[in-house]
């Protein structure tokens, strides 16, 4: 049991898991009850490469979205939460979503990463990918900072949409009415990162004419860093902390808001924390551009 109070059953075998999703009704203390079938997925072995055998189309919804799982599990199952959640307000039910996950091959640090495993996470990635599309997936997403890194090698040759977690929120500042800079504003916005991953915000932003801060050498080695390693030893009170720390020195900086671009702050700051006013998690804006997707293309059928 996980402590999002998610219910989960996985096929166990050499196989990556697997899992189909009909999700129940969502209570507002952000519980779910989920129903996860197991499905035996082939491997062709052929030239040492996993490659995902085609197989017969399990959802005929066209608005189904096909979810690749991030570096973990918890990050995978926070997003699904949050598609859930956003996606049956109002007594309605929830999208559709197909969910291929095998955490542990991506669990690499990309500074350390070795071109030769680089290519093997891509071409992993890829075939989670093919697998999705070939499951009846209507679309692809990748609710991992990390992953994104390569989403243009995983993306590439893809004839669905595949979401970008960086133009999500563009998308979602601009809906904010917070306007680039050279629409006559001042708007600067802050990237709080764990490591290097989120460099690709800050390239989606500047393309979109926003101003984007980074925090300075002595944020990263004196604050962000230890942050990491507090969670690592499981010290969240200490986090926490230091993550508080880091978004009020951005601020400070006169940013008007904060990106959160790391998968370890996702859910790291209560709920009812006031910076979180201030801040925006990236995988709200992919969650919501998914589901915007789901809703209209679900009406146009």
């Amino acid at each position: 049991m996980f402590k999002q109070g998610m219910g989960l059953l996985i096929h166990k075998s050499s196989n990556p898991p697997l899992g189909l999703g009909n999700v129940d009704k969502m209570s507002r203390r952000r519980r779910l009850n989920v129903k996860l079938s197991s499905v035996n997925v082939q491997i062709d072995e052929s030239k040492n490469q996993k490659k995902y055998r085609k197989t017969s189309s399990l959802f005929k919804q066209e608005n189904t979205i096909g979810v690749i799982g991030g570096v973990s599990v918890l990050s995978t199952l926070i997003f699904l939460e949050k598609l859930v959640w956003m996606s049956s307000r109002a007594g309605k039910e929830s999208v559709p979503f197909v969910v291929c996950s095998d955490p542990m091959i991506t669990r690499v640090a990309p500074s350390h990463t070795h071109p030769h495993t680089c290519s093997e996470i891509i071409e992993n990635l890829r075939s989670k990918r093919t697998f999705l599309e070939q499951s009846g997936a209507g679309c692809i997403v990748m609710p991992c900072h990390l992953s994104h890194i390569w989403h243009q090698e995983i993306s590439q040759g893809c004839l669905l949409p595949f979401f970008h977690v960086g133009e999500c929120v563009a998308t979602q500042l601009k809906e904010a009415k917070l306007k680039p800079m050279e629409a006559g504003s001042d708007v600067r916005i802050g990237l709080l990162e764990a490591n290097p991953s989120g460099h690709f915000y800050q390239e989606k932003l500047q393309n979109q004419g926003f101003e984007v801060v980074l925090p300075d050498n002595g944020t990263r080695d004196h604050i962000l860093i230890p942050a990491t390693e507090a969670l690592r030893r499981q010290d969240m009170e200490g986090a926490r902390n230091l993550v508080r720390i880091a978004i009020h020195i951005l601020l400070m900086r006169a940013v008007n808001v904060v990106i959160l671009a790391s998968d370890e702050f996702q859910n790291l700051l209560p709920h009812d924390d006031p910076l979180l006013k201030k801040c925006i998690d990236p995988m709200d804006a992919l969650a919501t551009s998914t589901i915007t997707w789901a809703t209209t293309k679900h009406q146009r059928n």
